[in-house]
C-alpha cells in the first residue's frame, strides 16, 4: 500500500513548530488516592442514648381520680356532635387548633398501647392505693351506656347507683385476662364471699369496651355463649360499650392504655374509691377486699364509719381527708 509523502521543506517545518498546548505540573489532574479501609467515609457521631424506659416504676395514686359531678344516665353516649366548630376563629387561631387536634389523635394511636405493654410492666399504669380514698374526696366514675346480655341501650349508673361495685374495664382478651388476677373466683376467693354474703348491696360489673364494630359485632353474635358462664341476673351487669369513651374519660378515670385491664372499687354513689391496673402485683388482692369490706359496712351502718376521728393531742375532733 502506498503511503502518502510529504514535502520534505514542510515536514521539516512541522517538526519545529511549538506544540498549541503543553501541560504542566501546576495544571496537572491530582490522582486519586486508593486505600485498603473497609470504609471510604467518615463514620457518622454515635447518637446519645435515649432515656431507659424500662427503669418506669408505676408509683401509687397519689389523688382520687374521676369526675367531680355526678353521672347522670344518658351521658357519653357518644351519639353528640363529633365534628368540632371552628367558628369565630381567624385563620391562624383555626390551624392552630386543627394542629392541636391532629397531635393528640396521632399521639393516641394503636401501636402506642402496645408499645406501653411492652415497656412499662405489662401495661401497668400505677399501683393501687393500699387504703380507699375517703368519700369526701373522693370523685365520681363516668356515665357510660352500652347493650348488655339483656338488652340494648342501658347505662352504667342505672346498674351502679345504690350498690357497692367492683368494676372490670377492658377492651381485649388481654385486658380481661389481667382484671381476673383482682377479681376471678379462682384468683381472689375472698373477693367472691363478701360479694356473696352482700348480694343486696355488692355486686361486680365487667364493662367491655369494643369500639371496633368488627368485634363488637362478634361478641354480640357469641353472646348466647356469655349468657351460659354468668347466672341469669348478671346478665344486665356485663356492657358491651362502643362509643362515648373519650379520650378525656380515659384520663380521667387513669385508663390511658386501651389494651390494658382496669379495676375500680365504687361506693353506693358511684364515687371511685380505689382503683388497680393491669396485673396484681403484692398486696393489691388484699387491699381491695379490705376497701369492698369496708365500704359495704358504709351502707349497713353508716352513722358508724362517718364519725370523725379524735385527735389525741388536743381532744378536738378531726375528720381525715386523705384515705380511709
Amino acid at each position: 500500500m502506498l503511503q502518502p509523502r510529504i514535502a520534505p521543506r514542510l515536514g521539516r517545518a512541522l517538526s519545529k513548530a511549538t506544540p498549541i498546548y503543553t501541560p504542566s505540573a501546576s495544571l496537572a489532574l491530582p490522582t486519586r488516592q486508593f486505600t485498603s479501609a473497609s470504609i471510604l467515609r467518615k463514620p457518622a457521631q454515635t447518637p446519645t442514648p435515649a432515656k431507659d424506659e424500662e427503669g418506669f416504676v408505676p408509683q401509687p395514686l397519689g389523688r382520687p381520680i374521676g369526675f367531680s359531678a355526678p353521672p347522670n344516665p344518658g351521658e357519653n353516649s357518644g351519639y353528640a356532635k363529633i365534628k368540632k366548630d371552628y367558628s369565630g376563629m381567624t385563620m391562624r387561631e383555626r390551624n392552630l387548633a386543627k394542629r392541636e387536634d391532629l397531635v393528640e389523635k396521632w399521639g393516641t394511636n394503636y401501636f402506642r398501647d402496645f408499645k406501653n405493654i411492652r415497656k412499662y410492666r405489662e401495661g401497668k399504669t400505677f399501683v393501687a392505693n393500699p387504703r380507699i380514698f375517703k368519700k369526701d374526696v373522693a370523685m365520681y366514675f363516668p356515665n357510660l351506656r352500652g347493650d348488655t346480655l339483656e338488652g340494648s341501650g342501658k347505662d352504667t349508673t342505672e346498674v351502679l347507683k345504690g350498690k357497692v361495685s367492683v368494676v372490670n374495664l377492658y377492651s381485649s382478651a388481654w385486658g380481661e385476662a389481667q382484671v381476673k388476677t383482682f377479681t376471678g373466683t379462682s384468683e381472689n376467693p375472698a373477693l367472691h364471699e363478701i360479694l356473696k354474703e352482700n348480694e343486696g348491696v355488692a355486686q361486680q360489673v365487667d364493662v367491655n369496651i369494643e369500639e371496633n364494630t368488627l368485634k363488637a359485632w362478634i361478641v354480640q353474635m357469641f353472646a348466647w355463649r356469655l349468657r351460659l358462664t354468668r347466672k341469669k341476673e348478671d346478665w344486665g351487669r356485663y356492657f358491651v360499650v362502643r362509643r362515648g369513651v373519650s379520650q378525656m374519660v380515659r384520663e380521667s378515670i387513669g385508663a390511658l392504655n386501651g389494651r390494658v385491664g382496669y379495676v375500680y372499687l365504687l361506693d353506693a354513689d358511684c364515687k371511685i374509691r380505689w382503683a388497680g391496673s393491669a396485673n396484681a402485683e403484692g398486696t393489691e388482692k388484699d387491699d381491695l377486699v379490705k376497701g369492698l369490706r369496708r365500704c359495704v359496712e358504709e351502707i349497713k351502718s353508716p352513722q358508724a364509719t362517718s364519725r370523725p376521728r379524735v385527735s389525741p393531742r388536743n381532744g378536738g375532733s378531726q375528720t381525715i381527708a386523705a384515705a380511709a
